[in-house]
């Protein structure tokens, strides 16, 4: 990890490189990136979650579904 000597040179590097009037807009862009990627993940995490939930919901309907199947089959079974 760079020390205190070591930011100074690369600000004074960064800003003979860009100068004075475009490191704000570079800033303002990588700011706006990197919400923009945080807004994904979190979107992401948000589907996840949803589908997770789906499934368990899924699994509770079709639990209920093969309980109630073999009653039916053992009634039909009797007529036999």
């Amino acid at each position: 990890m760079p020390g205190g000597m070591e930011w100074v040179l690369i600000a004074l590097v960064v800003l003979l490189l860009f100068g004075g009037k475009k490191i704000p807009e570079l800033a303002k862009g990588l700011g706006s990136g990197i919400r923009n990627f945080k807004k994904a993940v979190k979107e992401d995490d948000d589907d996840v979650a949803l589908k997770s939930e789906e499934k368990s919901e899924d699994k509770k309907v079709e639990d209920k579904k093969v309980e109630t199947k073999p009653a039916e089959t053992t009634a039909d079974t009797k007529h036999v």
